[in-house]
């Protein structure tokens, strides 16, 4: 069951998106990134108060995602991604992506803050970060 409201067009370009961001951590990096999607989605605080859709997630600016920029997000959706998309659409959530509304690959080490929101850990080549409970309490 959907955590989110969506249409079956968001569901494509989410998967779009898991391509163009993590395709090269493989499924589960993608599905990090998905879950992260679907946070801000959720989320009621911060930057994204009035993400209200998949879309609008995808396409924030500034604030969004640098693959929509790329000429690699505006591929044809494959059903591996669109499968992952839909999990995390239904509620999937993995670890340390679980509550993270932000990542991104450091040249180095994660930092321990960015955006002022604390490490939640690393995944591959990259960093979540996630709200505290306080500050975002939505995403719990």
């Amino acid at each position: 069951m959907a955590v989110i409201p969506y249409n079956e067009a968001e569901v494509k370009l989410l998967a779009r998106l898991l391509r163009a961001e993590a395709e090269g951590e493989g499924g589960l990096g993608m599905l990090m990134v998905g879950n992260v999607g679907v946070n801000r989605v959720r989320a009621d605080c911060l930057d994204f108060k009035k993400i209200t859709s998949l879309q609008k997630m995808i396409y924030q600016s500034p604030g969004g995602f640098e693959a929509v920029q790329k000429g690699y997000f505006y591929q044809r959706a494959r059903d591996k991604e669109i499968n992952l998309a839909r999990k995390t659409i239904n509620g999937g959530r993995y670890d340390p992506a679980t509550f993270s509304l932000w990542y991104f690959r450091p040249a180095g080490e994660c930092p321990a803050q960015w955006y002022n929101q604390p490490n939640s850990g690393r995944y591959k080549s990259h960093c979540f970060f996630q709200p505290t409970k306080a500050s975002c309490a939505s995403v719990y």
